[in-house]
């Protein structure tokens, strides 16, 4: 018996030692930020980043409270490589905000909801979650502000493409949306979208004002 009990123990050991040295969910190998959207009036009406100190991230956008149209694709994902000066900035902006250790939700009076919003930061010794609509606090509205951003300039890609194969007469509205948006701030990492905006530019079968603004957009990504 003793000897049976003594071989259970070997075979079984490996694994033990296995499962403890395996990492939560919670606790990734690399800092990790999370950024969570959930707004139903909007759409994309549910966004989410994962991003790594390494600069990979990952992009899903889907409309969960609308009825998908028929044959179409309800998720959307896309992994890329944020710039250096935006990765840094998240990861600055995040120790600068106690790592999201805290309340940042703005309450001296309700303001219009842009979403409810949740930021998480993760790492092999720390993991920490807020939730807000809006916050004063400026860590936290500049990483919303830049994640928002990208999201928006991968919508904006995502319906270009579209416009490209399928109504080309449309393309010069959108490109010009952008434009405004790029003005206001509301679009970062447009090098996402830039294969996009080269097949436009480049396309003769393109209005040739629309062809114009997406040259304007391209010199704006190796401006950045």
């Amino acid at each position: 018996m003793k000897r049976t009990g003594l071989i259970f123990f070997l075979l079984t050991l490996p694994a033990a030692l296995f499962l403890g040295q395996q990492k939560t969910p919670l606790h990734p190998t690399l800092p990790t930020i999370t950024f969570a959207r959930v707004w139903e009036a909007y759409t994309p009406q549910d966004i989410n980043f994962t991003v790594q100190s390494t600069g990979s991230a990952k992009y899903l956008s889907r409309n969960p409270f609308t009825p998908p149209d028929p044959g179409s694709d309800p998720d959307y994902t896309l992994d890329f490589t944020i710039s250096t000066r935006n990765q840094e900035k998240l990861f600055r902006d995040a120790r600068e905000a106690n790592y999201f250790n805290g309340d940042f939700s703005f309450k001296k009076h309700p303001v219009a909801s842009t979403g409810k919003k949740t930021l998480t930061y993760g790492d092999p010794d720390r993991y920490f979650e807020t939730s807000y609509d809006y916050s004063e606090n400026r860590a936290i509205e500049e990483i919303t502000n830049i994640l928002t951003g990208i999201s928006n300039t991968i919508e904006h890609g995502r319906k270009l493409t579209f416009l490209h194969r399928f109504d080309k007469l449309g393309l010069e509205d959108e490109l010009k949306g952008m434009e405004a948006a790029m003005e206001s701030h509301n679009l970062a990492e447009l090098q996402i979208i830039q294969p996009t905006l080269e097949s436009i530019a480049g396309d003769s079968k393109v209005l040739n004002i629309a062809r114009q603004r997406a040259k304007r957009l391209l010199a704006k990504v190796k401006s950045e």
